[in-house]
């Protein structure tokens, strides 16, 4: 080996071990495109299960319409406002603008913090927040109406369809 790449080499090692043990060097592959979506996933989760945790302590808070916090909520402000203190800065304001805004999925598909989209076929009325399933029916949090307050509730009717911030 000639004597200058021999130099090269010497004095490379130092410089990445001291960069290694500093954390301003990788051992990774620059484009690590698997752990970068998997960190994307991870980030979606905690995130979706955050806005859930947010609305959750929503509870009780009064219904208001055109309300999107804090303290008070229609069904969309309630989404808009925990999801977007959970970190999700493009949830539209109303229930239909987030029903085209989520990726549609199928209700057996649903994971907690997904969304509920009611619909009387001329578009969405009301949104709530999927919280689990209880002997085969679906349990959400919503702010339902007018002189009632946020709270968990079965859907009243089987009209609606499954939506989520996972995977966009």
């Amino acid at each position: 080996m000639p004597t200058s790449t021999r130099m090269r080499s010497l004095v490379a090692v130092p410089i990445v071990t001291a960069g290694l043990l500093a954390g301003t060097m990788s051992i990774a592959p620059a484009a690590d495109a698997g752990g970068a979506h998997h960190r994307h996933h991870t980030w979606r989760y905690w995130h979706i299960q955050k806005g859930r945790h947010i609305a959750l302590n929503q509870i009780g808070d009064p219904y208001a319409y055109g309300a999107a916090g804090p303290g008070r909520f229609d069904c969309s402000g309630l989404i808009y406002y925990s999801f977007r203190k959970a970190g999700f800065r493009h949830v539209p304001r109303t229930s239909d603008a987030q029903a085209a805004h989520m990726r549609h999925i199928r209700k057996r598909d649903m994971r907690r913090g997904d969304f509920m989209f009611f619909t009387d076929g001329g578009g969405v009325y009301h949104v709530g927040i999927f919280l689990r399933w209880v002997d085969g029916r679906a349990l959400m949090l919503h702010s339902p109406q007018e002189g009632e307050r946020v709270r968990r509730e079965h859907p009243w009717t089987t009209r609606w369809f499954a939506g989520t911030l996972r995977g966009l």
